[in-house]
């Protein structure tokens, strides 16, 4: 029911209400307070609750190299960090005002359904079940890596193929696309195998180099960043197989527009700003000198496009002042060890590509 039915129905019952009343005061107080109690649900949104907590929640994995990783010293870093800094930077104007909370395939959809969680960045793969479920729908913004699904194999397993894994095991993680994936690729091959499965990623690692499997399948962002950990990485290889599309990118809860725009276009942002050449050094600098309109309107210079979102106009200047663009993030974290592929920009080739900010 919209607002202003709503309030047609209240104002209805107090007319009715009035010639028996002595005074109307009440009911139009009544009326009043319903209406603005209505209004006020309509127009909640969790970014109000950032604002007024003075930090993001965000929904991490925590354990690999290069997305979410916990260093020895406490820190986070990644990819994915970055996109969560850049979040904060934009919203609350400090990168640092992040608390993060790892969680794993089982756990990430309940806590960021429960309001656990802000959003979560956390490879996690956009598919259409994920994004149309009810009221348990999620909003998927821009997706940060293309990625696709592989198998890492010991390289002495004499296993060059998929259908090479037939009488033998697999480490998967459970409740995850990954799971669903192999099911799909082994049955389409009449490949017979035994799945061992586990909740989460870390577990099946340790059980495929304790060798209580003889392939371990995941994203293949995943795969390279646990064999980067690996005593022994040249002992252990990825076969030549891509098992399906893995588009990772953060998500929010459905039916929040305004807190879904603020994340969506804060991830396009950064993907624009390498395109302008924006950096994180120059991005004051920038916004100072040029004569560009269209990186004016981007950085908020006489623009209100911030305003438009809840935010501060300026706010694609504190998040590049604080991760840097795309291309930064992407070589600072991941680019010694994936090459960009497809995570290029369009105008590279690849797919990052953001609409105007305008």
């Amino acid at each position: 029911m919209t607002t202003r039915k709503w309030r047609s129905m209240l104002m209805a019952s107090a007319l009715l209400i009035a010639p028996i009343a002595a005074c109307a005061t009440p009911v139009e107080e009544a009326v009043d307070s319903a209406t603005e109690a209505v209004s006020s649900a309509v127009s909640s949104s969790r970014l109000d609750a950032v604002k007024s907590r003075g930090t993001l929640v965000c929904g991490v994995e925590g354990t690999i190299p290069g997305f979410s990783f916990v260093g020895s010293d406490g820190a986070y870093s990644g990819l994915d960090v970055d996109v969560c800094k850049a979040v904060a930077a934009a919203v609350l104007g400090d990168p640092d005002a992040v608390e993060y909370r790892n969680l794993d395939s089982t756990e990430r959809f309940t806590a960021l359904r429960g309001g656990e969680v802000d959003m979560l960045a956390r490879n996690t793969t956009w598919t259409l079940s994920r994004d149309a479920t009810g009221g348990n729908a999620m909003e998927f913004a821009p997706t940060t890596f293309f990625d696709a699904q592989g198998m890492m194999v010991r390289a002495d397993s004499g296993i060059t193929s998929l259908e090479d894994f037939e009488g033998r095991s697999i480490c998967v993680e459970t409740g995850t696309t990954t799971e669903l994936n192999l099911t799909s690729r082994m049955n389409e091959l009449g490949v017979g195998y035994t799945d061992v499965k586990f909740s989460e990623g870390t577990e099946a690692v340790e059980a495929y180099l304790s060798e209580r499997c003889e392939g371990f399948t995941s994203d293949k962002s995943q795969l390279f960043a646990r064999r980067s950990q690996f005593d022994t990485p040249d002992d252990h290889i990825l076969l030549d197989v891509s098992m399906s599309k893995e588009p990772l990118g953060p998500v929010t809860m459905n039916n929040d527009s305004q807190w879904f725009d603020v994340v969506k276009w804060v991830t396009y942002g950064l993907i624009q700003a390498e395109e302008f050449g924006i950096t994180q050094a120059d991005v004051a600098e920038v916004a100072a000198s040029t004569e560009n309109q269209d990186i004016k309107n981007f950085l908020g210079v006489g623009s209100d496009l911030g305003t438009q979102l809840g935010i501060e106009n300026d706010f694609m200047v504190k998040a590049i002042s604080a991760v840097g663009n795309y291309g930064e993030i992407y070589e600072r974290n991941i680019g010694d060890g994936i090459p960009r592929g497809l995570n290029r920009l369009w105008t590279d080739g690849g797919l990052m590509y953001a609409p105007p900010a305008r």
